[in-house]
């Protein structure tokens, strides 16, 4: 099996600006009128990145990963890669000279995804063009801007690590391919697959479908030797790289299962160890190389295990039960595929049938096109273990879109060669059908009405029926304007409330949605849920002067059944504690002073 040995046509490049071009128009309009109350900055996730960013402007050290002014007043580490930061910190840096700080930071998170956007739609060309040829290039340019799971990701304001995770495991895709050709590119796959899982663990199934994949291409044919032993080398090298970087030599051998540490170097120079060993060994036999690579890969995965069995239950392995129970397993995105099914059909359905429609266009792909056969194969494997991702949480399906891409190309290009031969009604039919069910957002607006037909269907809201307030509306700039000019405060919010809190303002707060803060999660769940008077404590203890709250959010309607005198219910009731004096501020945030 192989690739053909000729290069792929070359890119379009007027098509390719033109579906850019469109795309950034699209967005930005859409941030400026469709956006409403919703803040630039929407997601927790997105606040706290520009919190970073705007530390590390005002220097503070590369190796200081700790939030100073969260977890109140003991600081909590997050688990972030700087890699990430610094792009953003030299866009708002650098709009920072002609704009005033949060304009700079606008400008900045505007640029940032879009820019990404279009290396993204640059690679998807590159891929359909290796696997499909020229046809291609259409789909593969208007696809990924019709998938709710991309636009969600690269849109202005979308500025957190996941549009950087998924950019680079379509490059290792790309490079994976190319690398079938071109064998000294093995080295640059391992390498990007090292800073992808540098940068969020989150990649770790993508850097599995890389190693597979050269290790397949050598079994399929042991000319691949070369290209496999590159890769290995590359990537354990890059692993071991980016631990320095992103470490002080102190902690260099500081496990960690949640972020790049010995755990995932020791990982990587075993996968090098073996792809090494491996290469050089006389295999004439496909079984033989596939035993060889089964057995070396066994034994580094038993080694792993054996050193660092504290990771054997995840990244998140170390978060306390409770928390794993009422905070993370109440995470809409982290919910497995078929609960998602039922919770959110609309988006469940357009983020996941073309995933799972490509797997079967690309098994045909596979059985069809022998001289491209081993390039399908890489792709199914990318593919298949994005797959299983979305399966176990349904926001896998941003890594798995891409993957899907080349296969609905070569069904739409498959299915026009039938209607441009035959000009039948049923092939015009099928053209459009292939393009359909590719096209995300048309799915989720047939899947939307469907559902909105069906007897019996409870949409849930975020606004708040006593108020009229939305979450979004306690998000935005405004909503902190008070709070702004208020002495420097120890402040308790809810978790979701933290994040935005500490970008609008210099206050410090106790909690955000960070597992790395976990004592800081624990003590506001307890003083929002617990008994006024462990509440009470908790103030006390954390030395804070006040409470601020927004009644449109989730947390505020309790959470593991509060007893009668927990605080989400007696603010509810309008009853606070005496200790807790209301402080009258416009907007749609509600402050109460704390009382020692």
């Amino acid at each position: 099996m192989s690739l053909s040995p000729a290069r792929p046509p070359r890119l379009d490049w007027r098509w390719f600006i033109a579906i850019w071009a469109i795309a950034i128009a699209t967005l930005v309009v859409r941030s400026m009128v469709g956006r409403g109350d919703a803040p630039f900055f929407g997601d927790t996730d997105d606040a706290m990145r520009m919190v970073v960013v705007r530390d590390f402007l005002a220097g503070q050290p590369w190796y200081d990963l700790v939030q100073h002014r969260l977890n109140t007043p003991f600081g909590a580490e997050i688990h972030w890669s700087r890699l990430v930061d610094v792009p953003l910190a030299v866009l708002v840096g650098g709009f920072g000279l002609v704009l005033d700080p949060t304009s700079a930071m606008v400008a900045a998170g505007t640029v940032w995804p879009l820019v990404l956007l279009g290396v993204l739609l640059w690679l998807s060309a590159k891929i359909a063009l290796e696997l499909v040829g020229s046809e291609g290039l259409l789909p593969a340019l208007v696809l990924p801007v019709l998938s709710p799971a991309i636009l969600t990701e690269f849109t202005p304001g979308r500025v957190d690590h996941h549009s950087v995770v998924i950019l680079l495991t379509v490059m290792a895709l790309w490079l994976s391919l190319v690398a079938l050709r071109r064998p000294k590119l093995g080295w640059a796959a391992g390498l990007i697959c090292a800073t992808t899982l540098a940068i969020a663990v989150e990649a770790i199934p993508m850097a599995l479908a890389a190693i597979l994949a050269f290790g397949l291409a050598y079994v399929a044919d042991r000319n691949r030797a070369g290209a496999m032993r590159r890769f290995g080398l590359a990537f354990g090298g890059g692993l071991a790289l980016h631990l320095a970087l992103i470490r002080p030599p102190a902690r260099w051998l500081e496990a960690a299962c949640d972020m790049i540490s010995p755990v995932y170097v020791l990982a990587g120079l075993l996968v090098a160890a073996a792809f090494t060993i491996v290469s050089w060994l006389p295999a004439p036999r496909p079984w033989q190389r596939f035993s060889l690579l089964a057995v070396f890969g066994g034994l580094a995965a038993g080694l792993v295990v054996i050193v660092y069995p504290q990771c054997l239950g995840g990244p998140y392995a170390a978060v306390d039960p409770w928390l794993q129970t009422y905070w993370l397993g109440a995470i809409v995105e982290a919910k497995p595929w078929h609960r998602s099914l039922v919770d959110l059909p609309p988006y469940t359905i357009a983020v996941s049938l073309p995933v799972m429609l490509a797997l079967a266009v690309g098994a045909l792909a596979f059985r069809r096109e022998p001289e491209k056969r081993l390039g399908w194969m890489v792709l199914l494997v990318f593919l298949l273990c994005a797959t299983a991702v979305m399966l176990a949480q349904v926001r896998g399906a941003r890594l798995a879109f891409m993957p899907a891409v080349p296969a609905a190309c070569w069904l739409i290009v498959t299915v026009r060669t039938h209607y441009l031969r035959r000009g039948r009604v049923l092939d015009a039919l099928g053209l459009v059908g292939s393009w359909l069910a590719f096209s995300g957002v048309v799915l989720a607006v047939i899947a939307t009405l469907v559902v909105n037909l069906l007897p019996g269907q409870q949409h849930s809201t975020l606004t708040a029926a006593d108020t009229g307030l939305t979450k979004e509306s306690c998000l935005t700039p405004a909503a902190f304007a008070d709070l702004k000019g208020l002495p420097p405060a120890r402040i308790m919010t809810p978790i979701d409330l933290g994040s935005h809190m500490l970008l609008e303002t210099h206050h410090e707060v106790v909690a955000a949605p960070y597992h790395r803060n976990q004592q800081g999660v624990l003590d506001a769940f307890r003083f929002f849920n617990g008994p006024e008077a462990a509440a009470h404590k908790v103030a006390r203890e954390r030395g804070l002067s006040l409470l601020v709250t927004c009644p449109a959010m989730p947390e505020m309607r309790g959470v593991g059944g509060p007893p009668p005198d927990a605080i989400v219910t007696l603010l509810a009731q309008d009853r606070p504690p005496s200790w807790l004096q209301p402080v009258t501020a416009p907007g749609p945030l509600k402050v109460y002073a704390i009382a020692p």
